[in-house]
């Protein structure tokens, strides 16, 4: 125990990018434990009630829905009402600047009510608590949290929780080695008709712009008979599409000793299950082989999405960038999955202003998007990452080229959009209505097999259910249309 400023700090482990960096040998475990709750802490929770707010990507929502469920298992209700929680969570992402600063303003914020209510617990998990700097900055500045811990132990919720609640003192168990795979862990889903289903944890790829490494571990696979019954759990309970997580999907069962068994393998079986949607993600070319092409061409509940970050048009910067493809290569691949998967949505991740960026590299980012006509991208400006092999090299593209350059390209980006849209004028699709559209309750929205949102008018009671709409008008971002009934489909 320390004390920093006046208050006591209790620290079990805290991050170490060099420990974080070894990529070692030793087997990981697997642990299927009857519960991960202790007997004192089994409804500790009555009559309380918890607020989780999730930041970044589908791997935090994931998390989310795990800690959710170990807090309901300890007699603790879910509120979205910050005044109305006893307990929250601030479930973090690391992977730019912007997210790490929505966070440290969410945590100024909860200052004044802490010192209302002291009682209060206040906790900052996932990916940004597996940074020093971060760790360093909330001990240091922010002595209103009580428990800060990462992302490989979050089956121990239970137990850092009790020590937050009985010990008072602020709470730092961050593991920079990843654990073993804890199977069998409580999870709350969201919703009973989409849902998440984890395949394998970490990344090993190391691009010199990514914390994600450092934060998630070295890459661990489920076994793929604990990810086959759960599937068959989801189908069993009436779900309509699940999404294969991973950070880097497609290296899955590359770590299982002893077994010939990749993405490919475990889709084929997932193909045969009676679940109408598979989707996964997060792909890297790299890892994108034959065989899960093969597979994927057979269709069925293998939707026509392909999501396949190439990040850069320039070769030069994709070596600078450690993708260890050229360009020609990514568009080999992606020319490969469209001869295979005609109907496929291709989208990708583009990154604008990355160090040494010449406007002729980045131009030919444009001409990369016109060559692939990406259906959609999601685009940034290269943001530094403590830590990684890009944060030591000069970032000498001025903010100014860069949003220019950011402009430029979503300007491409949504006119191919629009144009790709327009092949869905009058055309009957399958979409799966996930609830009410954002923007009118009296409006419901769901997506294509391909991805596209679809806005439509129909009664709430489809909600959940996969219907047929026929487009009536095709915009940049989406698709309007009007339900139909079967007999209209098969016309």
């Amino acid at each position: 125990m320390i004390r920093i400023e006046g208050r006591d700090i209790s620290i079990y482990d805290q991050p170490d990018y060099k420990q974080g960096k070894r990529r070692g040998k030793e087997d990981v475990q697997v642990i299927r434990p009857d519960s991960l709750i202790p007997e004192e802490m089994k409804g500790i929770g009555k009559g309380k009630k918890f607020l989780i707010r999730t930041y970044g990507c589908q791997m935090n929502t994931h998390d989310s829905e795990n800690m959710a469920g170990l807090l309901l298992e300890m007699g603790f209700e879910s509120t979205e009402e910050t005044m109305e929680a006893d307990v929250i969570l601030l479930n973090t992402c690391a992977i730019r600047e912007n997210a790490e600063n929505k966070v440290f303003g969410e945590i100024g914020h909860l200052k004044a009510l802490k010192v209302e209510r002291p009682e209060l617990i206040v906790g900052v998990c996932g990916c940004m608590s597996q940074e020093e700097s971060v760790v360093n900055r909330i001990m240091q500045k922010h002595q209103h949290i009580d428990l800060i811990f990462g992302t490989h132990n979050i089956h121990r919720l239970p137990e850092l929780l009790r020590n937050a609640i009985y010990g008072k003192e602020m709470v730092v168990e961050v593991w920079s080695k990843e654990g073993d795979i804890v199977e069998n862990m409580p999870r709350a889903r969201q919703g009973k008709t989409q849902a998440w289903v984890n395949i394998m944890y970490g990344c090993d790829k190391f691009c010199t712009y990514c914390i994600v490494p450092y934060t998630r571990g070295k890459e661990r696979s489920r076994l793929p008979e604990d990810i086959i019954a759960e599937v068959r759990d989801l189908a069993r309970q009436g779900y309509k599409e699940i999404t294969l997580l991973g950070q880097n999907v497609n290296a899955y069962g590359k770590d299982l000793e002893g077994k010939n068994y990749g993405l490919g393998h475990l889709m084929d079986e997932i193909h045969k299950i009676d679940i109408p949607r598979v989707r996964f993600t997060t792909s890297h070319p790299r890892d994108f082989d034959d065989h899960l092409i093969s597979v994927l061409s057979k269709g069925g509940n293998l939707v026509e999405h392909i999501h396949l970050p190439v990040q850069h048009g320039n070769s030069e910067i994709l070596k600078l960038m450690a993708r260890k493809y050229t360009r020609e290569q990514y568009v080999e691949l992606a020319h490969k999955i469209k001869m295979a998967i005609p109907n496929a949505s291709f989208t990708t991740d583009l990154i604008v202003g990355f160090p040494n960026e010449t406007e002729e590299q980045f131009e030919e980012t444009l001409s990369l998007v016109r060559e692939i006509e990406f259906d959609s991208a999601y685009t940034y400006i290269y943001s530094p990452r403590e830590g990684t092999p890009a944060a030591k090299m000069k970032d000498n593209v001025p903010m100014e080229v860069k949003r220019e350059r950011l402009g430029r390209l979503n300007a491409l980006v949504n006119e191919i959009s629009a144009k790709k849209n327009l092949d869905y004028q009058d055309q009957i699709v399958e979409v799966l209505v996930e609830g009410e559209s954002k923007k009118n309750p009296d409006v419901l929205a769901g997506r294509t097999r391909t991805n596209r949102l679809v806005n439509f008018v129909a009664p709430k009671s489809v909600i959940g259910k996969i219907v047929y709409v026929k487009v009536t008008e095709a915009k940049t971002w989406s698709l309007n249309g009007e339900m139909v009934e079967m007999a209209e489909v098969k016309q």
